[in-house]
């Protein structure tokens, strides 16, 4: 499971999708729906906050928003509409460290997104997180 901190436009189709079905079972297990993943580290953030389940919504609000963009079909009623919440802290470690691995990702996966990413150097997050000094999160495996 792969929460990204980075704004959903620069995954190419497989990793948009993969994003989508994984948040889904990230909410699940907020929602107490599923006995998997209840400890996976990449949901410490999510629960550490005031309100997780509307704030896992939020994230996939966007998540949503990026694939309609995109012309996907994704069903939005799989989660709740909310306002944003308070916004999350992620490290700016963090965010290099995700770059890094989808750029990864990309030169394998996707070439055509690989070479549009490569201009990009103020790197956008995820409008739930505001990025914040740090090394990569003690919950990243890597």
């Amino acid at each position: 499971m792969r929460l990204w901190s980075l704004h959903p436009k620069y995954l190419d189709a497989k990793g948009l999708v993969a994003l989508w079905r994984e948040t889904l079972l990230a909410r699940a297990v907020l929602h107490e729906q599923t006995k998997g993943y209840r400890n996976h580290p990449q949901l410490d953030r999510f629960k550490a906050v005031r309100d997780p389940k509307k704030t896992m919504d939020f994230y996939l609000m966007h998540i949503h928003a990026e694939a309609v963009r995109r012309g996907y079909n994704f069903d939005a009623s799989k989660f709740e509409k909310v306002r944003k919440p308070k916004v999350m802290p992620v490290t700016d470690g963090q965010v290099a460290y995700e770059w890094q691995h989808l750029d990864a990702k990309l030169l394998k996966r996707d070439p055509a997104k690989h070479a549009e990413i490569q201009g990009v150097f103020d790197v956008e997050v995820h409008p739930l997180f505001v990025v914040e000094p740090g090394g990569i999160a003690d919950w990243e495996r890597t």
